[in-house]
């Protein structure tokens, strides 16, 4: 599955996804609507029209009603597209989050988030690897995972903050994992590529 972000939409817009859609490939819309609710429920059913989005973000903090608009817009079809919650931001850690009025420990704020996001009617979640078990414990095995923040052994963390390996994640029962930059900016990125694959498949295995 191919990730559209903020950095490629803008930059494209639409056409991007149509190409890749073409081209045969699933898409991870990661846009993370966060607006109003009648706002982020135009925006959803904007989304969902466009070929081969499988899963779409958008912030949870966002809110109960911000959520429930997004559900409903994204129709009842079998074939709709995944709606993911956006937790708490990888780059944040409990320090940061202090200045934006948000206090406590990051992975109770995770959950409280999570729980929200699947009593909304959202498929699931975006969180860190370190959040996982939690996550499953509190709201069981059929909220799906998204975990960003993947960094290979001995990679740059870059702007990151909790961080895990592409096998600690799987490990820990990520659904679906976010990797950027440890292929974008790789030297060989079909090599880097490569690399993590083999490192999920021996951690499934």
């Amino acid at each position: 599955m191919f990730k559209v972000g903020s950095q490629l939409f803008t930059t494209e817009g639409p056409p991007a996804v149509q190409k890749l859609a073409g081209a045969g490939f699933e898409i991870f819309l990661d846009l993370k609507f966060h607006d109003i609710p009648n706002t982020v429920m135009g925006s959803i059913a904007a989304a969902v029209r466009l070929p081969g989005v499988r899963l779409i973000t958008l912030h949870a903090l966002g809110g109960v009603e911000m959520m429930r608009a997004a559900r409903k817009a994204a129709g009842t079809g079998t074939a709709r597209p995944l709606l993911m919650g956006v937790t708490i931001l990888t780059s944040l850690d409990s320090a940061a989050l202090v200045p934006l009025g948000i206090t406590g420990p990051a992975a109770e704020r995770v959950i409280e988030l999570a729980k929200l996001a699947q009593t909304s009617g959202l498929d699931g979640v975006v969180a860190s690897a370190h959040d996982v078990a939690a996550i499953r414990a509190a709201c069981g095995p059929q909220l799906k995972i998204v975990v960003p923040g993947i960094r290979p052994a001995a990679a740059d963390l870059g702007d990151q903050a909790r961080v895990a390996t592409p096998a600690e994640a799987v490990r820990a029962g990520a659904d679906y994992l976010v990797v950027g930059r440890p292929i974008t900016a790789a030297a060989d990125p079909v090599a880097a590529a490569k690399k993590i694959r083999d490192e999920i498949d021996a951690a499934i295995d």
